[in-house]
């Protein structure tokens, strides 16, 4: 598909196909997920399409079937919902607080902050797990740090 067609179809139709994926799963995440395939798809198709109408049902239909093929996946089956994972107990109050707030962090970040100071891994035995340099864990360390320190701050601010 010609790239200006597939960015106003997209434009046009992305309310349509989130809406029909959120109903099928009830979750956003997985809604997304759909969205993102259903217009690879119409990325990738080689025919023209008869209309705005055409495009429009051919649209839906792949959705729909996007939708049920997501549901019948074995992986479906496997996982567990976010809510049903416990958080990890801490004897603090402020000791959870600190725990959600490195978890607000970007995922470069949370990841070497959380291997560092609660699994306790040195940042060389980081940069080896990740398949980085062991610079890179010590800056990225350091700049979690920084991100961390300014939103507590905020947060502290706030009280």
């Amino acid at each position: 598909m010609e790239r200006q067609a597939f960015m106003d179809a997209v434009a046009q139709h992305q309310d349509m196909v989130y809406r029909v994926a959120l109903h099928w799963f009830g979750v956003p995440q997985d809604a997304e997920d759909a969205v993102q395939e259903v217009f690879l798809r119409l990325y990738m198709e080689e025919k023209p399409f008869d209309g705005p109408e055409h495009l429009r049902r051919w649209l839906l239909r792949v959705t729909v079937n996007v939708c049920k093929d997501a549901l019948k996946s074995p992986w479906r089956k496997r996982r567990v919902p976010m809510e049903c994972i416990p958080e990890p107990v801490f004897e603090e109050p402020e000791q959870r607080e600190l725990y959600r707030e490195v978890l607000a962090l970007p995922e470069k970040y949370r990841t070497v902050l959380g291997l560092y100071y609660y699994e306790e891994l040195s940042t060389k035995e980081i940069a080896a797990l990740l398949n980085i340099r062991q610079t890179a864990v010590t800056t990225r360390l350091a700049r979690g740090r920084e991100q961390l320190k300014k939103r507590l701050k905020e947060a502290w601010q706030d009280e």
